[in-house]
């Protein structure tokens, strides 16, 4: 395996761990990070604290940055752009597509690689193999430093298109805070009954894994054709199936504002003379706006 000399600006939580797996898989790692005492736990296992940016640059190809967001990231690294020439940066800093292609342009204007990259995981998940990591940007640097980019996660290359991975890192955002905002409703519903979530939640995890995955992956065919065949179940059953939902988490005091939206989003489609379409139908609602 090349162990490659690496540099970790940034050393918040995720930054840290990022740091902390770079060590374990056996990489010279020098860190950097504006209280240098949080350096402390990391030089105990290994790492080289760095006393500057310009110095923590200079000590490796491969630099990642993990900080608070783009403006922070440019604050840090403009003031060494001179030393960055010829190496590669991997930007972990969450932020939005067009920020990512803003910064890209601009690493590319003063000589050195880039990388956008996402992190799909939480701290304690960094170093897994089970943990995905999305990149996109130049395929030249993805290519030389995919071994040691593995060291965080499995990594994922989305092509060279540097606003993707912030792409997806905010759609699979919204994929999470919808499926557990739908399960929460889901405990809270089960739960007036008397079940408790670690009963019902099996079963649920049953049902996404299987069936709704299955939905996804044919749904997402029929959303890049334009043509929703109702083959599987119509939004006309969908409209009456989501109506025993609400009527269910009303007779039981729940919350009912979440499936009240999806019903709303069913009703129009059918008021619309979409009724015997699929469920796919609904992205037409949503590019509408």
């Amino acid at each position: 395996m090349n162990r490659e000399d690496v540099t970790v600006l940034g050393l918040g939580q995720m930054g840290t761990a990022l740091a902390d797996a770079l060590l374990a898989a056996g990489h010279n790692t020098t860190v950097w990070n504006r209280t240098p005492a949080k350096a402390g736990p990391l030089v105990a296992r290994g790492a080289t604290l760095a006393a500057t940016p310009g110095e923590a640059v200079s000590a490796a190809g491969l630099v990642l940055v993990c900080v608070l967001d783009y403006d922070a990231v440019r604050a840090l690294l403009e003031p060494v752009t001179g030393s960055l020439a010829g190496r590669t940066v991997v930007n972990l800093t969450s932020g939005s597509p067009e920020q990512a292609r803003e910064t890209a342009a601009w690493a590319a204007g003063h000589g050195f690689g880039y990388l956008d990259g996402a992190i799909m995981s939480t701290p304690p998940g960094v170093g897994s193999p089970a943990s995905m990591f999305l990149y996109s940007g130049s395929p030249a640097a993805f290519a030389v430093h995919r071994e040691t980019l593995a060291a965080l996660g499995e990594p994922v290359d989305l092509g060279e298109d540097p606003g993707v991975a912030a792409l997806y890192d905010v759609a699979l955002l919204g994929v999470m805070w919808a499926t557990l905002s739908g399960w929460l409703h889901a405990t809270a519903l089960a739960g007036a009954d008397g079940v408790a979530a670690t009963a019902f939640t099996p079963v649920a995890v049953r049902w996404l894994t299987g069936a709704v995955t299955g939905f996804m992956g044919a749904y997402a065919e029929q959303v890049d054709a334009g043509h929703y065949p109702g083959d599987d179940a119509t939004l006309d059953v969908h409209r009456a199936a989501i109506g025993h939902l609400v009527h269910a988490g009303r007779d039981r005091g729940i919350d009912g504002r979440l499936p009240e939206l999806s019903q709303a989003l069913i009703e129009r489609a059918v008021v619309g003379g979409n009724g015997s379409d699929s469920y796919a139908r609904l992205v037409e609602l949503f590019r509408k706006g």
